[in-house]
């Protein structure tokens, strides 16, 4: 199992772009499909983006598709997500989340991740 820490969230205009990171502690990061999801006030936790033990595999929420590329370096036991033309709908607490060993990377279900990070905000003014 892995601890998983976000960071990189923060505020900033419509049209702007954020990169967040997740760092991973625990063993075996490269045998994990990761996903992000997103959760704004009120609403429930929401797919965002998924990638596969080896990277190769990418699957995103239509809402996202074409802005957020998702990421990872299997050395440095990260994984990123590019958001670009970020719009106020993007606003939300955005978590990494450890997924299936040897996944498809394409898990867009919630219940299929079983180790949460805490967490980072992102604020996108209009």
């Amino acid at each position: 199992q892995l601890q998983l820490v976000e960071s990189g969230g923060g505020l900033v205009q419509a049209g702007a772009s954020l990169r967040l990171s997740c760092a991973a502690s625990g063993r075996a990061f490269m045998t994990y499909d990761m996903g992000w999801f997103r959760q704004a006030p009120g609403m429930e936790r929401e797919f965002v983006a998924a990638i596969s033990w080896t990277g190769s595999t990418t699957s995103y929420a239509d809402l996202v598709e074409g802005r957020f590329t998702v990421s990872r370096d299997n050395s440095l036991d990260t994984v990123d997500l590019q958001m670009n033309s970020l719009r106020p709908d993007d606003t939300a607490v955005y978590y990494c989340a450890q997924g299936p060993v040897f996944g498809s990377g394409q898990h867009v279900s919630i219940g299929m991740y079983d180790r949460w990070g805490q967490g980072t905000q992102v604020t996108v003014s209009s």
